[in-house]
């Protein structure tokens, strides 16, 4: 989609407001105008940025398929003065939204191949367009793996989804939690410590991942380990995006802008950067 001004939002109204867990929720939108709604397109991976009258705006990830009808989700977790005041709203109330913005996964790349998608913590939301596309499509993939970490097994949301996810065909779903619980039926551990149930050719496979840098940066090791090609290797990058137009300097990353030449980025462009401490 090409928007006529970048900086300007446009109205949006919710449709819908789902309670993914006490901190969690999902804003389900459209465009008020037909117009806009109708143009609006956006690919897995990018995000919008959702605005508040006299409260702001914040980076969001677009959690919805590209060809899901025309509604815009985002899964929202509460934790600022912006996504506190985004929690307050129900269905009929209005907000602004700009966008879509970034760079998103390479769905043009990953056809034909094996998937490895591996998320952390609660960052699935970036990766979920992107499965949810592929789920769709699945005759034009390999094998599919989806590996989900989470620090506490309390953390857990979209257990429904999940198990849809892995009734499809060649695709298998894989869960963990740092801290168990009695009744906790998956793994006890670290996400890596799943691989060794992997279904996947090295070198035919594309690799998607989101969550927390040092998380981010041992799941890239051991997919190297593996030969996976750097090159091959994507993933997800969090920065705190003010602009989404690279003028701010907020999200800057080296000599690289988040918002504008990301969020997603592959391996070899940043793998220099992720070892800088601080960056």
């Amino acid at each position: 989609m090409t928007m006529a001004n970048p900086y300007l939002p446009l109205s949006a109204r919710v449709l819908e407001r789902i309670q993914e867990s006490p901190t969690l929720f999902t804003l389900r939108l459209e465009l008020t105008d037909p117009k806009a709604q109708a143009a609006y397109a956006f690919a897995p991976g990018q995000f919008n940025m959702l605005y508040l009258h006299g409260v702001g705006e914040v980076a969001i990830s677009i959690v919805s398929d590209p060809t899901e009808g025309q509604v815009i989700d985002h899964t929202i977790r509460a934790v600022g003065r912006v996504t506190h005041g985004l929690a307050k709203l129900r269905a009929g109330d209005h907000l602004g939204l700009r966008g879509p913005f970034g760079r998103g996964w390479p769905m043009g790349q990953a056809q034909g191949r094996d998937l490895v998608i591996v998320t952390g913590g609660l960052g699935c939301a970036p990766v979920v367009s992107a499965i949810e596309y592929v789920l769709r499509r699945r005759d034009d993939h390999g094998r599919v793996n989806i590996v989900q970490g989470v620090k506490h097994a309390d953390d857990f949301i979209w257990r429904d989804r999940y198990d849809r996810w892995a009734a499809h065909p060649r695709t298998k779903v894989l869960i963990a939690a740092d801290v168990g619980t009695p009744l906790w039926p998956w793994h006890v551990g670290l996400v890596t410590e799943l691989f060794d149930q992997l279904a996947f050719d090295p070198k035919h496979a594309t690799i998607m991942m989101c969550g927390p840098e040092g998380m981010m940066r041992a799941v890239a090791r051991d997919m190297l380990a593996m030969d996976v090609p750097d090159r091959d290797i994507w993933l997800s990058m969090e920065r705190n995006m003010h602009c989404a137009t690279g003028h701010c300097g907020h999200c800057q990353l080296g000599p690289r802008f988040v918002c504008k030449d990301g969020p997603v980025f592959s391996y070899d462009e940043i793998a220099e950067l992720l070892q800088v401490k601080g960056l």
